[in-house]
């Protein structure tokens, strides 16, 4: 039995994917660490693009959540602190040089 890649959650964006969401929340980190300039904290406004895909990621895992509490449930939930953790460094990485 072949299946397309459209076919794949992955790739649907009407269909849940937790995998999506954490891919798009880590490497949207993983994209704005370098475009901060982490040591020396230059201010660009290029880092909203990887703030908005994180804050879209998050989303994503909170459209996976499930209405009984199971150890899925508490997964899930500890992938939202993850995503949440991430956008506020995103966030801060962003406005740490326009404050200080």
């Amino acid at each position: 039995m072949t299946r397309s890649l459209s076919s794949l959650a992955v790739f649907n964006l009407h269909r849940r994917s937790l995998i999506r969401g954490n891919l798009l929340v880590l490497g949207s980190f993983a994209a704005a660490f370098p475009l901060s300039g982490f040591p020396h904290n230059r201010p660009t406004l290029v880092l909203l693009i990887p703030a908005f895909l994180a804050l879209c990621g998050t989303v994503d895992t909170l459209r996976c959540i499930q209405r009984h509490r199971s150890l899925y449930y508490a997964g899930i939930v500890l992938c939202l602190f993850m995503d949440m953790m991430v956008v506020c460094l995103i966030l801060l990485f962003l406005l740490f040089p326009y404050l200080f």
